[in-house]
């Protein structure tokens, strides 16, 4: 049995353009939820709207969990670009409301108006006790457990968890600062080698004779994620969140370049797998 970890809070992205935020289930919000996006922006803008939603309960239905939920302000920071997935508890929305003497639903208004009203909050709803990731550190460290719980294909209005393998590069083999950071060898074999043994695949995961060249060129000293952005690219205009990073030299699919500096080439030489994979005769 292996454990499969994300090396980052589980967690929601909160906007005006997205499906959640602190006020999307008070009744004056739900009364603007139609408008197109700039018109809804002028709206909340209004100090009468303002002030009515501030005043305003979450949906009282005890069925409606998330109404509750996203006014969890302990667990919430303003994501930032290039985001910030270990803040520190003192820069939570409600840490920071406290400082500036104002209730943390002001704050959190006045934030997600910002940047034209596409500022995004960040809820760590589990995987972040302690306000630390100490615990992903000691998970992440033992060798049965697996990177993931990517969220690859659900929720795409609200979260956005696809880009947690670079954060594994940039934050925990580079940039951690509040506790201690993990091998860069370890952090490759966990995301290439060992996740391809777990699900049966034995052709992959090493640069060897035989093997799929399935690879990635990576400028480490280059590597960074952006902030999480709105894209209406599914059918009938669908929107999803999408995360783009900088460093990826070159990705390869069985030796072939689907990806430079961050372009996809055009190639598409990748085939479905139905089942375990045995490995290239030339491995014995």
């Amino acid at each position: 049995m292996k454990g499969q970890v994300l090396g980052r809070p589980i967690g929601f992205v909160l906007g005006h353009e997205l499906t959640l935020n602190p006020f999307y289930s008070t009744e004056t919000y739900r009364g603007l939820a139609d408008l197109p996006f700039e018109a809804r922006i002028d709206a909340l803008r209004d100090p009468k709207v303002r002030a009515r939603i501030l005043d305003e309960a979450p949906d009282p239905d005890p069925v409606n969990f998330l109404g509750r939920l996203v006014r969890g302000f302990d667990a919430m920071f303003q994501l930032g670009d290039p985001p910030e997935y270990e803040p520190s508890p003192e820069t939570s929305i409600a840490a920071r409301a406290r400082a500036m003497g104002v209730r943390p639903e002001v704050l959190a208004y006045n934030l997600m108006l910002e940047r034209g009203g596409r500022n995004q909050l960040y809820l760590a709803v589990a995987n972040y006790g302690g306000g630390s990731l100490d615990a992903s550190y000691a998970m992440l460290s033992h060798p049965d457990v697996v990177p993931g719980l990517g969220d690859g294909g659900a929720h795409y209005g609200t979260i956005c968890d696809s880009s947690y393998s670079t954060y594994l590069l940039t934050h925990w083999v580079r940039d951690r600062t509040r506790g201690p950071r993990l091998p860069l060898q370890h952090v490759v074999r966990a995301l290439s080698r060992r996740t391809a043994e777990i699900v049966g695949l034995e052709d992959r995961g090493l640069i060897a004779a035989g093997y799929r060249a399935d690879l990635n060129i990576i400028d480490l000293d280059r590597l960074r994620l952006h902030a999480p952005e709105i894209r209406r690219d599914l059918p009938a205009g669908g929107r999803r969140l999408v995360q783009r990073a900088d460093g990826y030299s070159a990705t390869l699919v069985n030796g072939v370049a689907v990806y430079r500096d961050g372009e996809a080439t055009g190639a598409l030489p990748g085939r479905l797998v139905r089942g375990g994979q045995s490995a290239p005769r030339t491995a014995h």
